[in-house]
């Protein structure tokens, strides 16, 4: 993956890359209404909320540095093959002392396109300061 934290591959073709943290390469490509059904995305860490965006995405496999076993459930649910080098219980949050917010967002939230807009939301009141 090189210093990218999510990579976006169909057959040869590189769709999209970033370098940025968290689900907002997720969130970008959504937006942007770049086409990844598909392909195969490599991510340095996956729990349940970028499972959700994947889900919604269409990809067709990921590969996870570390991967949530909530997000291994959704895939498995959601016929998206995947692979990972680290399985973990939760996805903790940047400062190493408890759940990542975006995860406590989608907790209780199954549908991919209800969750696009908790997580756009809280992104926004994170930004807000709130």
């Amino acid at each position: 993956m090189n210093d990218y934290t999510c990579r976006i591959v169909r057959g040869e073709e590189e769709i999209y890359r970033s370098t940025e943290r968290g689900i907002a390469p997720l969130i970008a490509i959504i937006d942007g209404g770049i086409d990844v059904a598909g392909a195969v995305a490599y991510d340095k860490i996956v729990g349940k909320a970028a499972a959700l965006l994947y889900v919604l995405t269409g990809v067709g496999a990921v590969h996870a540095g570390v991967l949530g076993k909530a997000a291994a459930r959704l895939f498995d649910e959601n016929g998206i093959a995947y692979t990972y080098e680290t399985l973990t219980e939760n996805i903790i949050n940047r400062k190493g002392d408890g759940v990542c917010p975006m995860e406590e967002t989608v907790r209780d939230v199954d549908s991919p396109a209800a969750a696009y807009k908790a997580l756009k939301q809280k992104l926004r009141d994170m930004a807000k300061g709130v």
